[in-house]
């Protein structure tokens, strides 16, 4: 069973930083590609960031320069590292396998001064 829980989330001010992390478990992270999502209030969930099993990856235009996917693959985890925050990066962040359909509860990010 796909378990994944993520963490680190909060209030941060706008050109602030935060670090999420996804800890993975039911599956091998470094034989998957992973993603981190977000749903802000009223729109629909968005792909943020991936990283592909070889270490590629890619992200959404408007979070391009500011956050960095990454994996550990013995620890399990994979973090999404967020800089120069903006009000409009407010939302549920999520972690998922691109192989299965599994979504964890969420963490939340609000950036607000």
């Amino acid at each position: 069973q796909v378990q994944l829980v993520e963490s680190g989330g909060g209030l941060v001010q706008p050109g602030g930083s935060l670090r999420l992390s996804c800890a993975a478990s039911g599956i091998i992270v470094s034989e998957n590609s992973m993603a981190w999502y977000r749903q802000a209030p009223g729109k629909e969930r968005e792909l943020v960031a991936r990283i592909f099993i070889f270490g590629s990856t890619n992200y959404a235009d408007s979070v391009k320069g500011r956050f960095t996917i990454s994996r550990d693959n013995a620890k399990k985890t994979v973090s999404l590292q967020m800089n120069n925050l903006k009000p409009e990066d407010t939302a549920v962040y999520y972690c998922k396998a691109d192989r299965y359909d599994d979504w964890g509860q969420g963490t939340q990010v609000t950036v607000s001064s």
